[in-house]
């Protein structure tokens, strides 16, 4: 997968983005719930989908949905190293074995007797 580039400026990330207003609800009294404050930003380029309705103004959440826009891409553009594979312990051997002998034991004990006549 390629890097998506970041745009360092709010605004032209914002020109990347479909901005789209909506009511929110929760605390914020009637002005939440007469007025569009929520926030919900697509990303063109890679489609994530940020929606922020913390704040009272849109002016606010549009900034606060900007900075987790930022973060998600960020994340997305980070490259995992490829694990390398390592052998396992001798003790977690042992332990592994030792467990493993235990329930053995337990479920031998389970059993019915044999019936000798």
């Amino acid at each position: 997968m390629d890097l998506i580039p970041i745009p360092s400026l709010d605004e032209e990330l914002l020109a990347e983005c479909d901005v789209e207003t909506f009511r929110s609800s929760g605390k914020g009294g009637q002005n939440v719930n007469r007025r569009e404050t929520a926030v919900r930003l697509r990303h063109r380029p890679s489609g994530i989908v940020v929606a922020c309705r913390q704040e009272r103004t849109q002016f606010r959440n549009k900034q606060i949905a900007l900075l987790i826009l930022r973060r998600k891409l960020e994340r997305l553009n980070q490259r995992r190293l490829p694990r390398i594979a390592t052998t396992m312990p001798r003790s977690v051997r042992e332990r592994i074995l030792e467990s493993k002998k235990r329930l053995s034991l337990k479920k031998q004990r389970r059993a019915k007797p044999d019936r000798e006549e």
